[in-house]
């Protein structure tokens, strides 16, 4: 790795906690990937963008309190991360490598905050607004947070969490409280340039912790040449994302997927980005007309639910505006992919990625989408499905995905590092098959693979034949142990308004799963449920609905 000269004091603890290069993934850095040793990411998007005569275009949108949006353009934008910068550096003295916690909701200050941080040559972690302080204490102690950004309406579980004499935080500020040591009364004293802290490439600059699906989250260190990767791969090479875009979506800014979507893919391509701290559906679609969004970005339940109110109101809604709607997160159901293009006339681009490579690296667009598939490798990834001693399998047989690129696994003093990298690859977690001309069929996570009676069952594939019956809203399947036929296959069903749960219709579900797909995939049990469990970014939570059966 590159160390280039910064004057002062440079934490290197980062640098001390990535795993062993032996243990790294195979990584490439053929174009568009080869970037010069010396890269700070923020001012590749932000500072390049002004140069390049941007400065008067508009960054963000946001809403306004008394109604409307607030437009904040480049050149506002990169003032105020330059103030901040300085008040990271000059006013708390933070140095070049030390970690930063970011704490807030989708929006202006979230935005600046992650951006400013990473000019200054430290490095964000950047949290969901739903943790509480147990699992924030998790977070300080394993990135040894030095010091804390927060929204003020968010305060009291982090000052809980740093109670811990054990925890290496010095510095909390925040903004939204108003008083003198607030961000915005910090900020406003602050009116000159901030030069980019020259880091290197591969200096760390991001510890993104996994969202939690099987309930223990770890660390990920990306590099500022990770952050332009994702950009420059999936964002301009299958996006194809472009200045007149406007993107809107629901993941947070802590989800690497919303990172992406919201933050770095539209400034990358000198676009604006729409911040919302919440929606519903309903929010989403009005937002949609109100701020002429052209992308959106959200999980495949989020589009269900946003089809299934155009269905209720098709009058109510405008959607013109939108050219491509991104899926990822879960398993995008034909079902949900048919109904969404129905109600909009999009077909939307369903995506595989990983916390692990920072984001999308399977995906298909516009007349590349194959039924049935989730997409090709995004140029610069090699995928291959492999057998338990990592050697491929035939076409069509379901292994363990595997890749590799310009990004890759890099768990912070984590021993799950060795299974996740193997001989070079990635391993996702992800059981699919692959076809001929590369496409990648999903079937399940690893560990959401059901065997019943020696058949393998796939839990996405019975979810999207349950999503086809008309009174189905939402479902969620888990393999259940039985003595008889080791698992058998159960259903969590949310119904529509206005549908009454009863043995009739559970038989009716089963029945209609049974003329969709192989007999044998049934669900033999089915129970309706109020809600599914989600984690923050909208993934559900299939090892809780197996905890609590």
């Amino acid at each position: 790795m590159t160390t280039f000269h910064r004057s002062g004091h440079v934490d290197e603890w980062p640098r001390r906690q990535l795993p062993p290069v032996a243990e790294w993934p195979v990584l490439t850095s053929a174009p568009p990937y080869d970037y010069p040793p010396q890269l700070n990411v923020v001012a590749r998007l932000l500072d390049d963008a002004i140069a390049e005569g941007f400065g008067n275009r508009v960054a963000l949108l946001t809403p306004r309190g008394a109604g409307g949006w607030d437009e904040m353009t480049y050149a506002d934008l990169a003032h105020q991360v330059d103030a901040l910068a300085h008040v990271l550096v000059q006013e708390l003295g933070l140095v070049p490598g030390n970690r930063v916690l970011l704490r807030g909701f989708n929006g202006r200050w979230m935005t600046v905050a992650w951006l400013a941080t990473l000019k200054a040559g430290l490095v964000a972690v950047t949290t969901m607004p739903l943790l509480r302080s147990k699992e924030l204490r998790v977070v300080l102690e394993r990135a040894q947070c030095v010091a804390a950004l927060c929204d003020q309406r968010l305060i009291a579980e982090l000052e809980s969490a740093v109670e811990a004499p054990v925890t290496p935080l010095r510095a909390i500020r925040t903004w939204g409280s108003g008083g003198p040591d607030s961000l915005e009364a910090l900020t406003a004293a602050h009116q000159t340039p901030f030069l980019p802290c020259p880091t290197a490439s591969d200096d760390v600059c991001l510890i993104a912790f996994t969202s939690g699906t099987t309930g223990v989250p770890k660390g990920c260190m990306h590099f500022h040449r990770d952050v332009m990767a994702m950009c420059d791969g999936f964002s301009t090479r299958v996006l194809g994302l472009r200045a007149s875009d406007r993107c809107l979506g629901t993941p947070p800014i802590a989800f690497t997927f919303g990172l992406g979507g919201l933050v770095c893919f539209p400034l990358a391509a000198r676009g604006s980005a729409v911040l919302v701290e919440k929606a519903t559906p309903e929010s989403m679609l009005e937002i949609i007309r109100e701020t002429a969004a052209t992308v959106t970005f959200t999980a495949p339940t989020f589009y269900r639910q946003m089809a299934l109110a155009i269905q209720r109101e098709p009058s109510r809604f405008d959607t013109r505006s939108l050219r491509a709607c991104v899926s990822a997160g879960e398993a995008l159901p034909d079902a949900t992919r048919t109904l969404w293009r129905e109600r909009t006339g999009i077909e939307m681009l369903d995506g595989i990625g990983a916390t692990e490579l920072i984001h999308i690296f399977i995906a298909a667009a516009g007349e590349d989408v194959r039924p049935g598939a989730i997409g090709r490798a995004v140029p610069g990834y090699e995928i291959a499905v492999l057998d338990e001693q990592l050697r491929p399998v035939t076409p069509g047989t379901v292994g363990r995905l595997a890749v590799r690129g310009p990004t890759g696994c890099r768990y912070l003093a984590d021993p799950r590092q060795r299974s996740y990298v193997q001989d070079g690859w990635n391993l996702t977690g992800d059981a699919c098959s692959l076809d001929e001309d590369g496409y990648v069929f999903f079937k399940a996570r690893t560990d959401d693979l059901i065997l019943s009676s020696g058949y393998n069952i796939g839990a996405p594939e019975v979810e999207s034949a349950v999503l086809e019956h008309p009174a189905v809203a939402e479902c969620a399947v888990v393999g259940m142990p039985d003595v008889d036929r080791g698992q058998i296959v159960k259903a969590f069903v949310v119904l529509r308004p206005g549908v009454t749960a009863d043995d009739a219709l559970a038989k009716g579900i089963q029945d209609h799963v049974k003329a969709t797909i192989a007999p044998y995939k049934y669900p033999r049990l089915v129970a309706f449920v109020d809600s599914l469990p989600k984690t923050d970014t909208g993934k559900l939570q299939r090892f809780r609905l197996k905890e609590t059966s």
